[in-house]
């Protein structure tokens, strides 16, 4: 089974390509959702007692832990050692589905996978990417996004130039959908011929 590694900054169109994996039948786990369910169950608890106050009943809010560590290395760092071995547990119980099932190709969505080691895990990388400027306008778009907030989590992601460097196969979402998509099949026909 080849395992591909999904990744790309804020704003590059990630989520819309891991989409399109999925219309051509590729099972996909996705981190960032991973992360989301743990936030409403097993990441509570510790979290709170981490950094107490950031919870509200039972669930995680992503507002306030934010808040608490933005910013901050060292809590950043707390943060990531309770969340990241929750979500390769859930990682691995998805590989083990997936080849069971009798996947060929899977994805691994993961944001930050150069930036945690991750592409030691999977056969290949596949990294989404678009014109600066097209990033910009799609994540200063989002509900409570703001030039500051961008430049704190654009400043704990590698640069989109090494991401590029460093992988296997590129994504480029700024001409549009259909070209995305078509880049996608290209991808997984370049991942059948690995296969044989």
């Amino acid at each position: 089974m080849i395992r591909l590694g999904l990744t790309g900054s804020i704003g590059m169109g990630k989520s819309t390509t891991a989409a399109f994996f999925r219309t051509f039948g590729v099972p996909v786990h996705d981190a960032d959702a991973t992360v989301h369910a743990l936030y409403r169950g097993a990441a509570v608890e510790p979290i709170e007692a981490a950094f107490p106050g950031t919870t509200r009943d039972g669930v995680v809010d992503r507002t306030l832990l934010a808040a608490r560590v933005l910013g901050d290395a060292a809590a950043i760092a707390r943060l990531e050692a309770i969340v990241h071995p929750l979500v390769r547990d859930a990682e691995r119980a998805f590989l083990a589905a997936a080849r069971a099932a009798g996947h060929r190709v899977v994805v691994l969505d993961i944001p930050l996978l150069f930036e945690t080691g991750a592409e030691a895990r999977v056969d290949a990388v596949v990294t989404v990417t678009a014109p600066l400027e097209v990033q910009r306008t799609r994540v200063l778009a989002r509900r409570g996004m703001t030039d500051e907030k961008l430049d704190h989590i654009l400043a704990r992601q590698m640069s989109d130039a090494e991401k590029r460097r460093r992988s296997h196969f590129l994504l480029d979402t700024g001409r549009g959908l259909e070209p995305a998509r078509r880049q996608v099949a290209g991808v997984l026909r370049a991942v059948a011929a690995m296969n044989r």
